[in-house]
């Protein structure tokens, strides 16, 4: 079709636009009232007892092919908290190597002026010249050079991971801006 064809009319081109183009607000009103009312006629919304616009089941008068407000807010919910928990879990298994080489207990044993050199010293004198077995500073000495044993890890991933729900979960509550009153 020309450009002239459309611009005179001709062709149907400036024809009123199909009924069901039209948005429900846009909707015309219906000429004849004998039509049938089980909604077949284009334009007029059925009649019956389904009257009105389409409703949720909850009875909102929302569409039902609308999908639920509050699923996609549960999502993010529970993703944030499943990130929470596997970085929290991640962050404390990994942090207790680098602790312990920052304080001085290395793989290759005690790093002079370190703290733990201050604290072997501190434990050899208590025991009379020797560090005991068992003690804080031998324990973390050998975490220091070999590591966590498996069950230690999973323990200390677990409780990680609990730490780090409860610190999704907790809600810093913002304080009231300066001169407002809270009455």
């Amino acid at each position: 079709m020309s450009a002239k064809a459309i611009e005179s009319g001709e062709g149907g081109a400036l024809d009123a636009p199909r009924p069901e183009l039209l948005s429900e607000e846009e909707e015309e009103p219906s000429q004849s009232s004998n039509q049938a009312s089980d909604g077949s006629s284009p334009g007029k919304t059925p009649q019956g007892p389904h009257e009105g616009p389409h409703q949720g089941p909850d009875g909102s008068g929302s569409d039902p092919r609308d999908p639920p407000e509050s699923q996609g807010s549960n999502f993010y919910h529970y993703a944030g908290k499943t990130a929470a928990a596997v970085i929290g879990g991640a962050l404390f298994v990994g942090s207790v190597p680098v602790v312990l080489g920052a304080m001085g207990f290395t793989g290759a044993g005690i790093a002079a002026s370190s703290i733990a050199a201050k604290m072997m010293s501190a434990a050899a004198v208590a025991s009379g010249g020797g560090v005991a077995a068992g003690s804080l500073v031998a324990t973390l000495q050998s975490v220091g050079a070999a590591g966590l044993s498996a069950s230690s890890n999973i323990l200390l991933g677990s409780a990680g991971s609990v730490f780090g729900m409860w610190m999704w979960g907790s809600k810093k509550k913002a304080a009231p801006p300066p001169g407002s009153s809270t009455e």
